[in-house]
């Protein structure tokens, strides 16, 4: 471990220009953030989080950030983003005060709280810019070391970059030039207390991989100090076993204190110097921080914070301390420095203020047109109330896109009988304001370019007159085989997918075939799994990450529901990660490998597709679509079909499955059975015993949960047969919820119904171990003909008389 100590007596090696700039633009974010608590507090944005105190550090960072690296950070990082030119402080503010234009924000468009920070690495068409030629972050997340994940997947792709020389080709330079490309990770010292951190920290020290994490440590995690975070009151002393030596690979581990200018720079420069040339992870902790304005709005650091430790966090301010360096070594008169200060604040004031005028400009626009129609409606109608209601808004301070609303809504209200010009051009605005809303507010949740999955071409699967019966595992081999052969992005890992070829084997074969930088291995961590496929695929490659089991989700789902559902979402289009992840569940037996948790699963990733095929084919299909689109998805393999034969498509690494399509797999006129999956099997053999006792069962394979059902056809067998059921492996009111949910209520089936519609789940329960547990706690084939026969005898309790 290395601590950085600046000479004293030495002259300063830096130009007057360069410190002077460093220090005019310290002292603009800092006033920024002062300025931005300010803004809170009179009510023109609703929270704010700042970098204060964290300044010196980001500024020295900022000077070993090249073109091609990568940040992936925290909330604190405002100066970091202004040295390296890609936030400006008047777009600072228009995300504190969330201006939903893309151009005033372009990391969220207003969807994110201010301190979250992005660049748009995307052109209008959601195609990559070169990336090489600029500074990139990542979108920023507010889950504690969340951010940690992805960074490693950031720094894994410059190791992928740089060895595999197909890579290295011409046309992948807009990605990366030979793996130079440095990741740069910030994370405040509490957070260093998640599991994510640790994970991430001990993944990139196995991959060797060029990823640089700054530790910025203000002693304190909101109110609690340091001692009830980290072991040894600091992160470096507990890590110090990951620093390398001679003869083991590890960590570089740097310290350095967050006020000490010249130290911070040389730090920075060793640290990005040996992740950058020899692939080696540093981690740099930078302690003595401080944060003057507290942990945010929500509250006052003066509750916890002692008298003394304020005393020393006012003299130990990194910029105070700049200053006293700045005079010490006479770079600078005090005179200047006042003016340069001075010019400081005025610089962020006027950005503030173009910031508001800009948002409020745009609102009050739209209150201008809401009011002209309200006085015409009230004219036209007489009413009285509805100029007051004009009057209420035309005095709001600071006037929001819902008060325009609510007022309108409100006056409407009033005039239900009245017809007239007036009302009708009320009504024409409000309908064009909700829809200008879903572009601000709800777009961008999937891709929305030419590349998009819905968008892919469907091509059927082709077969011989005499097809191959294989494996269905040999199936998915040959279609992985296919997409490695054909793209040299593509790269498969998890857990045993390297040297077995996955616990089913359908890797087999393929590391030995395209190399371990192609099928590898991983260590058993899922949280890092996503965070490898995640970082990879920001940066343009195409990754299939494995979580061995639909259960063991439950240790990503974090990452996948807060980092990647949402990407596209957050920065409206500007960020995109198409990540594949492949997963298996279903049958298979015991209280923790047995579970089909889909409500949850469709619940928390919306913005991720949730495939689930019923066969290997139809999973081959899908692989097929997802590598040629820009989104990301989940596939779900059923366990119990890796043995099951099926025919050999001849075009097995060309044919697409659409998604949002259900196939109807049985025809029948009695009742409609909609399901997915595992339960395919099930209910065709059920529907199949039903046949015998005169009852006609039409089977839906949905084929996918999210999209679902796009063209509304699940509907159309309803009208026919005048009755639902929907099965699945879920706990009640999972995924069958979901799906009742969507056919009845938004496609409309309700109308069409003659029985009361069932669910047909599995038990609340975990299942049970063994045969006998997974009979009595799954949904089987007599518990799909029981249920169905029941309503039958329901409808005409002659043709079919009670069972039991």
């Amino acid at each position: 471990m290395t601590t950085t100590k600046s000479n004293k007596n030495k002259k300063s090696s830096f130009s007057k220009e360069e410190v002077l700039n460093d220090f005019r633009l310290g002292w603009e974010s800092r006033h920024a953030s002062l300025m931005g608590r300010k803004e809170v507090f009179m009510g023109k944005a609703k929270f704010g989080i700042f970098g204060d105190g964290k300044e010196l550090a980001q500024l020295a960072m900022a000077k070993s950030f090249q073109n091609g690296d990568f940040r992936s950070g925290y909330y604190r990082d405002q100066t970091f983003m202004f040295a390296i030119g890609e936030l400006g402080i008047q777009e600072y503010f228009a995300q504190l005060y969330a201006h939903t234009d893309v151009n005033a924000d372009p990391a969220s468009a207003g969807r994110l709280m201010n301190g979250h920070f992005a660049t748009r690495m995307l052109d209008e068409a959601g195609k990559y810019t070169k990336l090489t030629e600029s500074k990139n972050s990542s979108s920023d997340v507010s889950p504690t070391a969340a951010q940690m994940p992805r960074l490693v997947g950031l720094a894994f792709a410059s190791k992928l970059f740089r060895n595999n020389k197909e890579l290295n080709k011409k046309e992948f330079e807009q990605y990366s030039i030979n793996g130079n490309e440095v990741a740069f990770g910030t994370i405040g010292n509490a957070s260093t207390s998640e599991g994510m951190f640790y994970e991430s920290i001990n993944a990139a020290g196995v991959l060797q991989i060029p990823m640089l994490v700054s530790v910025w440590d203000d002693h304190y995690g909101i109110s609690v100090p340091q001692e009830f975070h980290t072991t040894k009151s600091s992160i470096s002393e507990a890590l110090a076993g990951f620093q390398r030596t001679k003869d083991k690979k590890g960590y570089e581990i740097l310290t350095v204190k967050g006020w000490d200018y010249e130290a911070l720079v040389e730090t920075y420069q060793k640290a990005a110097k040996i992740s950058r040339e020899e692939h080696v992870p540093s981690l740099v902790h930078v302690y003595d921080m401080t944060q003057p304005q507290g942990h945010s709005t929500s509250g006052s650091h003066e509750r916890y914070k002692s008298k003394e430790r304020l005393e020393w966090e006012a003299e130990y301010d990194c910029l105070n301390q700049f200053r006293k360096y700045i005079l010490d070594n006479k770079i600078a008169s005090v005179k200047e420095l006042d003016e340069i200060e001075n010019e400081a604040k005025k610089t962020a004031k006027d950005a503030k203020d173009a910031a508001w005028k800009a948002f409020i400009g745009e609102i009050k626009e739209q209150q201008k047109e809401a009011l002209g129609l309200l006085k015409a409606l009230a004219e036209e109608s007489d009413q009285n109330e509805i100029s007051e209601i004009a009057q209420e808004l035309k005095s709001a301070m600071n006037p929001l896109r819902l008060d325009n609303i609510k007022a309108v809504k409100k006056a409407l209200r009033l005039v239900i009988n009245h017809q007239g010009e007036a009302k009708q051009k009320l009504i024409n605005w409000l309908k064009a304001v909700n829809e200008e809303g879903h572009d601000r507010y709800s777009s961008h949740l999937y891709s929305e370019s030419d590349e998009s999955a819905l968008k892919v071409e469907v091509i059927n699967p082709e077969y011989s007159n005499d097809p191959k019966k294989v494996d269905g595992r040999e199936v998915l081999q040959a279609c992985f085989d296919a997409a490695l052969a054909r793209d040299q992005r593509v790269f498969a890992f998890g857990e045993d997918v390297g040297k077995i070829g996955d616990v089913n084997q359908a890797f087999a074969g393929l590391q030995e075939k395209y190399g371990d930088l192609r099928v590898m291995d991983t260590g058993i961590r899922e949280c890092t799994i996503l965070g490898q496929g995640i970082g990879t695929a920001l940066r343009g490659l195409r990754p299939i990450a494995e979580i061995q089991y639909l259960d063991y989700l439950l240790y990503a789902i974090q990452i996948m529901s807060d980092d990647l559902a949402s990407l596209q979402y957050r920065t409206k289009g500007g960020q995109k990660a198409p990540l594949i992840i492949r997963t298996r569940g279903h049958r298979l037996e015991g209280v923790w490998h047995s579970g089909s948790p889909m409500g949850m699963i469709l619940n928390a990733i919306r913005g991720i597709y949730v495939l689930v095929p019923r066969n290997m084919t139809q999973a081959a299909g899908f692989y097929n679509t997802m590598l040629q689109s820009d989104d990301t998805a989940l596939i779900i393999e059923c366990l119990n079909g890796y043995r099951l034969k099926e025919s050999l498509p001849e075009n097995v690494g060309e044919f697409t499955v659409p998604l949002g399509q259900p196939e109807v797999i049985r025809e029948g006129s009695d009742v409609t059975i909609v399901t997915y999956g595992s339960m395919c099997r099930v209910v065709m053999d059920a529907a199949n015993q039903l046949a015998d006792q005169g009852i006609s069962c039409e089977v839906i394979d949905v084929q996918t949960l999210l999209p679902f059902d796009i063209d509304h056809s699940i509907v159309e067998s309803v009208k026919k047969t005048n009755r639902v059921v929907f099965a699945d492996e879920d706990v009640p009111g999972g995924a069958t919820g979901f799906m009742m949910q969507k056919v009845l209520e938004e496609q409309k089936a309700y109308k069409y119904l003659d029985a009361q519609p069932i669910t047909i789940t599995s038990n609340e329960h975990r299942p049970a171990y063994a045969s006998d547990g997974d009979y009595f706690s799954k949904p089987q084939i007599e518990d799909v003909f029981e249920r169905i026969y029941a309503m039958m005898h329901e409808f005409d309790p002659e043709q079919f008389p009670a069972l039991y």
